[in-house]
Formats: C-alpha cells, structure tokens, sequence
C-alpha cells in the first residue's frame, strides 16, 4: 500500500523531478530524496489522503475476500447444502438456504438463536440447515455428540427439541446431564447415550471438520447464505437484508 501511496503521490504533485525520473526503481540518491520531501511535504498537508489510500485498499481486500468465499461455497456446495446427515427447518422449499455452523458453548452461538429464529419466522421462505462445528473443548464435543446421536436415534424432531434445549443448558456435559435432558423430553435416554460414541456419530463430527476447514472458519457461529460466507454473528435485519440482496441478484 505504501508503495502505491507514493507512486500516486509522486503522479499527481508538480515534482522538480523530470518524467523518466519517476521510475521508483532508477532513482537516484539525490532524486529520491527530492521525491521523499516533495511526498512528505504533501501529506503532511493533505492526510486525508492517507486515509483515502487505506479505505481503498480495505474496500479493495474485503471484495477479494468475499470473491474468495463465493468460491469456496460453490467448490463445496454438496457438502454444504446437501450432505445426508445435517438437520433441515425452516421452509424446506425455501428460495434461500441459510447454514449454521454452531458450537453449543459458544456464547455468540446462544446469542444468534433468536435471530435466526426470527429470520426465519419474518421472512417464512428461507431453508435452515445446522451443522454441527464443535470447535470449544471436549464439553463442546461431547454436546454435539449427544445432538448427533438424538438424531440418528430418534429423528429429526427430537433432534430439534434437543439442540433448542443444549442451547440454553447451563447443566454438566456428561452422561448424568444427557440422560436428564433426554428424560426431561421424553426420550429413550439410555439408547441416545449409548450411540454417542458410535463411528457413525464420529464420521458426521469428522465430516463437519473436514468441510470448515475447507470453508477457513475459525470461529462459530459462521453462516452460509446462498453462496455468501457470513463470518460471526449478524443480527436479525443484517440477515435480512442479505437475504433480500441476494434475492435481487
């Protein structure tokens, strides 16, 4: 960015320099020390340039980035959208599809509940998908593992009725604290328990992993609408009005 702050610089000031002078590369001691205090000089009465040149430069990158993110989703759009395994709400049928890469003791993750939630009562056409990313510890592991294993038990609807429940769970993540939830909702705790440590439950764990780090997350909660990555927590308008661009498009 400096580099380019000067040459721009250089271009736009009456320099004592002749024009074949300005190759930054060719300069000579004496010329670049005339380019150096004409430049400074310059600035020192113009700063706002300096933070013309960084917004630039920050517009510049955060375009790449967002660029570099399309392309990671379309690279891996099966496995996003449609990998067998992770639970689907919201509209089925939607026009969107939203996804949530989540870690139950993720504070900013018990935060996003509602606005999601709200999403997508208000907006009523977008597809839910959550994928279990547990990144915070082994009490984080042991919680997906739990979900995971409610679901290949008992289905879809318990799945929810857990994953609601684990996000607003305070209790201790082992088998005592699982098998009173499980009870508390009416299901066979002792069956849900006992699959948590199955391969098949490691293997949607393992999936997950393998496709955040092909995606770069690092953080949860991270978001995947459309062919957009959101990177951390957004609230409820801001995905609104994600959602109403894309629909644009």
């Amino acid at each position: 960015m400096i580099r380019s702050l000067v040459t721009a610089a250089a271009l736009s000031l009456p320099l004592a320099l002749p024009a074949q002078a300005l190759d930054l590369d060719n300069l000579t001691e004496a010329e670049r020390a005339t380019l150096h205090a004409e430049i400074r000089a310059y600035l020192l009465e113009n700063p706002e340039v300096i933070m013309e040149a960084v917004a630039v430069l920050e517009e510049r990158q955060a375009q790449g980035q967002a660029q570099a993110d399309v392309d990671l989703v379309r690279a891996n759009a099966d496995a996003i959208f449609n990998d067998g395994h992770s639970w689907v709400g919201g509209n089925p049928e939607g026009d969107i599809t939203l996804v949530e890469f989540m870690d139950y003791r993720c504070g900013y993750c018990r935060r996003a509940v509602d606005q999601v939630n709200g999403l997508l009562e208000d907006d009523g056409n977008i597809r839910f998908i959550v994928k279990e990313f547990p990144i915070l510890g082994e009490d984080s592991v042991l919680a997906s593992r739990f979900a995971i294993a409610t679901q290949q038990v008992a289905g879809d609807e318990a799945y929810k009725s857990v994953h609601d429940a684990l996000m607003a769970y305070n209790g201790a993540m082992n088998d005592t604290g699982f098998t009173r939830l499980a009870d508390s909702l009416g299901l066979d705790a002792n069956a849900i328990v006992a699959a948590m440590d199955s391969e098949a439950v490691t293997e949607v764990i393992a999936a997950n992993h393998a496709l955040g780090q092909r995606l770069q997350i690092s953080g949860t909660p991270s978001f995947v609408m459309g062919d957009q990555m959101l990177r951390g927590f957004l609230p409820q308008d801001a995905m609104q009005d994600i959602a109403n661009d894309i629909r644009t498009q």
